[in-house]
């Protein structure tokens, strides 16, 4: 009897879970519906949509630029090499050094050349000597003339011996061609140097060269005199201004650019010369409209953003294709597509779908969530890459 009541006790439980269970289901199924009670979105308490942001396309200013890479030079730069075979007697610089035009750097051995220097003296003495007894007697009338014109030519030789033998003991000195900055050297005093070996380097970077390829499409809006700015991944965002110093006569035939030399200051010499340089030359300012970008969605080649506007269910999202630009400042370019003036989801893109009522709140706009760029696609600017 007791085992009979057991059991009606437990199917009495679990047919009120059943029926608790399938009430439950109901109502969360009319609440995903939007028929529930006030506050859902379909009812009549309802209607107010996904929540996002506004912003309003506006007229911007944007800058036409040519980028590219470059690698900077010094203005004058040279290896500081030996034309013989010789051991150094004495090192006259330290490494870094800013050094004159002509400032001596380096004396080799010079054992032979000391001694021709001597000789040579020796016979200009000798020759002078001579010289000066055969004139006096020739002009007494005692010799003839022609002994004294003799004894001139070979006092003349003498010289030019001696003037010979102090150049090849200056080639032993050797000294800077311009003024500049050395570089590191390993050479000391009795160190060995072989024709073209390098005892050190010199450079003249008080401004430094940048050469870089602009593409043979841009010939006719390049200038000598063109304002140029280029940034260095070793000084982050800062910013260096400098000119177009000359453009090159030909054009490479494999690569179709011509090569375009700028000349930008270096005070304090930061830019060392084999630096990778970015540059930017401008070409114009043009005023256009423009969304932020975090409003602007890709899709392949393709571009789009929600524009908000009025329906028969209230403020909807309206998917509008559109054509880009650059992309300056957190803004992007609207080529075609939008006006000034439209009002379009500045974020929450993600979560939109065409058509679909909407709810918005305030201004947004700028970078932020949604503008993400798929891997691939550039930016479409007025720039050669």
């Amino acid at each position: 009897m007791i085992k009979r009541h057991f059991f009606l006790a437990a199917a009495a439980v679990l047919l009120g879970l059943m029926v608790v269970a399938v009430v439950l289901k109901m109502a969360f199924a009319e609440d995903e519906k939007g028929g529930g009670g006030p506050g859902g979105r379909g009812g009549p308490g309802g209607g107010r949509g996904q929540t996002v942001s506004e912003a309003v396309i506006g007229a911007r200013s944007f800058t036409d630029e040519i980028r590219v890479l470059g690698v900077a030079r010094g203005r004058r730069s040279v290896n500081i090499t030996s034309s013989t075979s010789e051991l150094i007697t004495r090192v006259l610089f330290t490494d870094g050094q800013r050094v004159a035009a002509g400032a001596p750097l380096v004396e080799l051995q010079a054992r032979e050349e000391d001694a021709g220097i001597i000789e040579a003296r020796a016979q200009v003495a000798q020759a002078q000597r001579q010289y000066d007894r055969f004139k006096t007697l020739a002009d007494q009338g005692i010799a003839p003339r022609v002994t004294a014109e003799d004894a001139e030519t070979s006092l003349a030789t003498a010289r030019a011996s001696l003037n010979a033998a102090q150049a090849r003991r200056g080639d032993r000195l050797i000294r800077a061609p311009f003024a500049g900055v050395l570089g590191l050297s390993s050479v000391t005093a009795g160190t060995l140097v072989n024709p073209g070996g390098i005892i050190t380097t010199l450079d003249d970077i008080d401004v430094v060269r940048v050469d870089f390829p602009v593409p043979e499409r841009y010939l006719g809006v390049l200038r000598a005199g063109t304002p140029i700015r280029a940034t260095i991944d070793a000084y982050g965002n800062e910013v260096f201004t400098g000119r177009i110093a000359l453009i090159d006569t030909r054009i490479n035939e494999q690569t179709r650019a011509v090569t375009a030399r700028a000349e930008i200051p270096n005070p304090g010499y930061r830019i060392r010369p084999g630096m990778a340089v970015r540059v930017a030359v401008q070409q114009g300012q043009r005023t256009a409209p423009a969304a932020p970008e975090a409003a602007v969605q890709y899709e392949g080649d393709g571009a789009f953003v929600y524009r908000i506007a009025k329906g028969e269910k209230g403020t909807t999202a309206q998917r509008v294709e559109v054509e880009t630009g650059s992309v300056e400042g957190g803004f992007v370019e609207i080529v075609s597509g939008l006006n000034a003036g439209d009002r379009i989801v500045g974020s929450g893109l993600n979560r939109i779908q065409p058509g679909a009522p909407v709810s918005v709140t305030g201004q947004g706009g700028g970078r932020g969530q949604g503008a993400r760029r798929p891997a691939g696609v550039a930016p479409a600017q007025g720039a050669a890459r």
